[in-house]
């Protein structure tokens, strides 16, 4: 039985990844919820915005990096329910981009291993994440 009084949050993410294979995570700012947990960028789709439009727009702001729709391909998603809205948060791949990637907004940022995501901590929906990146690289 689902319980449909939950909002539904869509929030695009993107699993960066550098010519070494390593994926870059960005760690949730003080202030934020979550604060410290290490996610993937990405953030909120907007009103008419396509998850790819989302992320082009937040690798800009949050990373200070360019890309195009043509480089963030589909991998999988996460389903996750948490305490007052549900969250689908489609995860593409992205390893064709344009510039360093600096955490613009005063986040840390680190390229990791994939088989070392699970040193970092997650927030809940990003967790099922980590074995199909695995498998991947």
């Amino acid at each position: 039985m689902t319980d449909g009084s939950k909002r539904l949050l869509l929030v695009a993410a993107c699993a960066l990844i550098d010519t070494d294979g390593r994926i870059l995570l960005a760690q949730r700012p003080e202030g934020k919820a979550l604060a410290g947990l290490w996610e993937f960028p990405g953030g909120k789709v907007e009103q008419g915005e396509t998850p790819e439009a989302c992320l082009i727009r937040e690798m800009e702001e949050e990373l200070g990096i360019a890309t195009k729709t043509a480089c963030l391909a589909p991998l999988t998603f996460a389903s996750h329910t948490y305490d007052d809205f549900h969250l689908l948060m489609p995860l593409f791949v992205c390893r064709r981009y344009q510039g360093i990637p600096k955490g613009q907004e005063g986040q840390a940022i680190k390229w990791v291993r994939a088989k070392d995501l699970r040193d970092y901590p997650m927030p809940p929906a990003d967790e099922p994440l980590i074995p199909i990146l695995q498998d991947l690289l």
